[in-house]
């Protein structure tokens, strides 16, 4: 008979699949006949990979389990927070409970001897831009806007797919609608919402949380019924990887035609074929735009050369400077056409950012353009740097100042 205890020695020396989920690729590599010889032993039942449970929410703190018993040490790599460690009872399981947690979204990850791993006890997931991370929601049943899934009317999420003459093909966006579109034949206003760069047009619904904060924000009658577009802001890919026809390509920040006025152009491209596929309202009093990072660079652009058609503006962690080399008219003269633009009084115009953001430099010179020219705005600096959290907050902050 084989030995199987010698076997399972080695794949925990070796792979170490009695403490990790997957092992690294170097290490499979490296050690293929090992590799070999541990996956015979998890096939005949010697060992068994990692396991873990459901996380535990109660009020606000979240329980963690683990199964890693020939692991010298486990983390909570928990967004927002200093990685916390787990502790290890006498059967191998490592386990957490959070502190306090404020309400909102929470994404994290299992640090097995430094290795970042999934917590394959928690369905829920998501991913930003090439990283994959587990997912939890702490609510708030008293606040009238919450990122969690409430039992409220909902919305739709449209996948549509135009053709694009200034990009040179077509491409995919997704568009929420709000509850009763369909019931009814209401015109609705418009808000176009981009995303950073290297992520997606499905970022701002799986890690913006949009479609629920809209649901419960209309729902408590906080947030005016509206039509909310969300495109690809990389030119370069027709959509989300894995949807265009690039198919598998994996994800990644800048492609080539990324911040060099393809896009700003091709908004015209995207707004038509919103206002004649759907029941919008038409003017500038009824068209908002608003990005982050990337996104808010583009925001700050559309808006800026095209003044007599967004009456919103929302900048959130917005890059402000133009690549360098990248030169383009739409870049070019930015005080003078900023200037021209609020001086013709939009409805809001938005800016946040914290004050930890790499970005923060850049928009403290926008803001001090701004008021140089005495030109109105509203500015809303939190804790914190470029980050999902802080995006979230502020589309929270900034949906119900809109279409009042």
């Amino acid at each position: 008979m084989p030995n199987y205890a010698k076997r399972l020695q080695l794949c925990d020396k070796g792979c170490n699949f009695a403490t990790t989920i997957y092992p690294p690729r170097s290490t499979l590599m490296k050690h293929s006949t090992l590799f070999n010889r541990c996956a015979l032993a998890i096939a005949l039942g010697v060992i068994a990979i990692a396991a873990t449970a459901a996380p535990v929410i109660d009020g606000n703190k979240v329980s963690l389990r683990m199964l890693a018993p020939h692991a010298r040490q486990v983390m909570l790599d928990l967004s927002q927070h200093s990685p916390i460690a787990m502790q290890r009872d006498t059967a191998g399981w490592w386990m957490v409970t959070t502190p306090q947690l404020a309400p909102g979204m929470y994404t994290y990850l299992f640090l097995v001897d430094s290795v970042p791993q999934l917590d394959l006890g928690n369905a829920f997931m998501v991913r930003d831009v090439g990283n994959v991370r587990n997912l939890i929601i702490i609510d708030d049943a008293s606040a009238p806007i919450s990122v969690a899934v409430r039992n409220v009317p909902h919305g739709n999420v449209d996948a549509a797919w135009y053709e694009s003459p200034a990009v040179g093909y077509s491409r995919r966006m997704l568009v929420y609608t709000p509850p009763g579109y369909d019931q009814s034949p209401q015109h609705y206003p418009v808000l176009y919402l981009l995303h950073g760069m290297g992520c997606d047009e499905s970022s701002w619904l799986e890690l913006g949380r949009t479609a629920q904060i809209l649901d419960n924000g209309i729902a408590s009658g906080k947030i005016e019924p509206m039509i909310v577009v969300m495109p690809n802001g990389h030119v370069d890919l027709q959509a989300t990887p894995g949807v265009g026809a690039d198919n598998m390509e994996q994800p990644g920040f800048l492609h080539k035609r990324d911040m060099e006025g393809t896009f700003e152009r091709s908004m015209a491209d995207i707004r038509k074929y919103v206002e004649t596929h759907y029941r919008t309202r038409i003017g500038k009093r009824y068209r908002a735009i608003a990005g982050l990072s990337m996104g808010g660079y583009h925001s700050l652009y559309v808006s800026a050369n095209n003044p007599d058609d967004y009456g919103y503006v929302g900048l959130f962690s917005a890059a402000i400077n133009a690549r360098t080399g990248v030169e383009v008219d739409l870049y070019k003269d930015l005080e003078n056409k900023v200037t021209t633009q609020l001086k013709q009084h939009p409805w809001l115009y938005w800016i946040g950012i914290g004050k930890d953001d790499f970005l923060y430099k850049e928009n403290a010179e926008f803001r001090a353009m701004l008021d140089r020219n005495d030109l109105h705005y509203i500015y809303h600096e939190s804790q914190g740097g470029h980050s999902w959290e802080n995006w979230r907050d502020y589309l929270q902050i900034f949906l119900p100042l809109l279409f009042k």
